[in-house]
């Protein structure tokens, strides 16, 4: 049944995408929060779809350690899953992520709507002077900011290079880190078409304070729980 189910899954995502594509382009005049939380919307049922059809539930431990002010959100890439479940557990939010997600169809004209911060990679200096520059701005508004440290989904039990990006932004920001270990490459795996019942649980860890801190030390520090969390989890 898992077959089927995915099928199914992945044909009902194909409907509803070019229908809040139109809700995203509709909302350009709105506060770019107020736009995210239109957005957003279309997480909500995808989550509700990935429960009812495929029969992926969430669990999330550790929701009081997310606090009240725009914070840098580090986490663990694994699948798609993640991407999607972040919009439900965290206030209004950002996405550091490479430029050429924008130009897919329909899902990439939504997202540029999102106001994310979308660089070229290859761009290396320039592309980080855009994320700290853009990072600082996207907190002032009041957005958080989710890096995935390992710039690309990591099949589960592997483990990638953390990049420092998200922790040099902290420590000329001054705003908390907050690193997310889960488990869902066990369920929906990179790249893959066959979402698996179960459970995936994310876990978030207290925020890191970056004040005294150079970037290496928030970012192994981060690193070092992340991981920890996932090995713990799986």
């Amino acid at each position: 049944m898992v077959f089927p189910r995915s099928l199914l899954f992945l044909l009902l995502q194909i409907l509803i995408t070019p229908l809040f594509t139109l809700f995203a382009l509709l909302s350009f005049p709105f506060h770019p929060i107020t736009r995210y939380r239109i957005i957003s919307g279309w997480a909500l049922s995808v989550l509700w779809l990935l429960r009812v059809l495929c029969g992926i539930r969430m669990e999330v431990r550790g929701t009081e350690n997310i606090p009240r002010q725009p914070c840098i959100v580090l986490c663990k890439h694994q699948s798609a899953w993640e991407t999607i479940a972040l919009q439900k557990v965290f206030p209004p939010q950002v996405w550091v992520l490479k430029r050429e997600l924008l130009w897919l169809p329909f899902f990439g004209w939504g997202l540029a709507m999102t106001s994310p911060i979308a660089i070229k990679r290859s761009d290396g200096r320039e592309a980080m002077k855009q994320l700290l520059k853009q990072g600082k701005e996207r907190l002032a508004v009041g957005f958080c900011v989710v890096i995935f440290p390992e710039g690309t989904r990591i099949p589960y039990g592997q483990r990638g290079k953390y990049k420092i990006g998200g922790s040099l932004l902290a420590a000329s920001s001054g705003a908390p880190v907050v690193p997310v270990a889960h488990n869902a490459g066990k369920l929906w795996g990179k790249k893959s078409f066959l979402k698996r019942p179960g459970v995936i649980t994310m876990s978030i860890g207290k925020p890191i304070d970056p004040s005294g801190l150079k970037a290496d030390e928030i970012n192994r520090q981060a690193e070092e729980w992340i991981e920890a969390e996932v090995e713990r989890l799986g």
